[in-house]
This record gives structure tokens, C-alpha cells and sequence, in this order.
């Protein structure tokens, strides 16, 4: 059995870039930044950021393209994926990236343009704000009103 899964929270470092494959594929980078913060063995307060390099293709590409921008919080669930090149000098080069797969918004609401949960594969059925890619328009959640509770997980922040 194998599994290759990322998932990291972080602010987006760059506005999104895409372009379009030769074969009419759509494909949008950037990179997020992750800190981590610890206290070393004297006690002190230390922090150190990771960055991440995510990719995504199709609707997803477009998605990312459109309502991200440099500084909004998002959670990126995907795959790695190590590519390599030879840069003009012959010298081999590579880069590890974050394939999306899924990626939810985490702005509060009105700072940014939309927020939801944007899934590359299926939908999920509860009553988070779900696009599949695949898709032009969002499933409505169902609207049950006989149930007055509201969950932990019904909060979108």
C-alpha cells in the first residue's frame, strides 16, 4: 500500500499565476508559506517559515486564479510531486511540488471575494459550500427545517 497526501495551511506568497497548455489545459501556480514556532532549549521563543510550491490544473487552476491573491489563508490537500529539468548551463535541476487536489479558503467572510471548499474530486454531502471542478455551479446544501442545532463543524470559520 501507498500513499502520497499533503496537506498544509499557509498564506499565499505570490498572486496566482496560470497559463494554458498547449493542449487547452488550464494551470495555475503559487506558493504558500507555512511557520512553525517553537521554543529552543534556552526558552526562546523561535520561528521558521516552509514554503510550499502548489499547482493546479483545470477548473481548480481557474478557481485559484480567480479568488486568491497574495496574503489569503488557504488549506491545500494534494499529492507531491518532484519534477526535474537541465537548466541552460546542463546543470539538472528539480522542484518538489504540491499538486491540489482540494483547496478550501480561509479568509473570514468579506475579506476576501468567496470562501468554500473547491474539491477536484467528489463532493463532499454535508453542508459545507462544495464546487466540483468538474462542474459550473455549486450544489446548494440541504435545507432541513426541522433542525434548529448548529454543529461545530456547521461553522465556516
Amino acid at each position: 500500500m501507498n500513499l502520497n497526501k499533503a496537506m498544509v495551511i499557509g498564506n499565499v506568497v505570490r498572486d496566482p499565476e496560470m497559463r494554458t497548455t498547449p493542449t487547452g489545459h488550464n494551470v495555475t501556480s503559487y506558493s504558500i508559506a507555512t511557520n512553525r514556532v517553537w521554543n529552543d532549549t534556552n526558552g526562546q521563543k523561535q520561528e521558521r517559515a516552509e514554503f510550499h510550491n502548489i499547482v493546479a490544473w483545470r477548473r481548480l487552476a481557474e478557481i485559484s486564479n480567480q479568488y486568491l491573491k497574495k496574503g489569503s489563508k488557504v488549506y491545500i490537500e494534494g499529492r507531491l510531486q518532484t519534477r526535474s529539468w537541465d537548466d541552460p548551463n546542463g546543470v539538472k535541476k528539480y522542484r518538489t511540488e504540491i499538486i491540489a487536489e482540494n483547496m478550501i479558503m480561509l479568509d473570514r467572510a468579506g475579506s476576501a471575494p468567496s470562501g468554500g471548499d473547491f474539491n477536484t474530486e467528489q463532493p463532499s454531502m454535508d453542508k459545507t459550500p462544495v464546487v466540483d471542478v468538474n462542474q459550473t455551479s455549486t450544489p446548494k446544501p440541504s435545507s432541513d427545517s426541522s433542525e434548529e442545532e448548529i454543529s461545530i463543524e456547521d461553522i465556516p470559520f
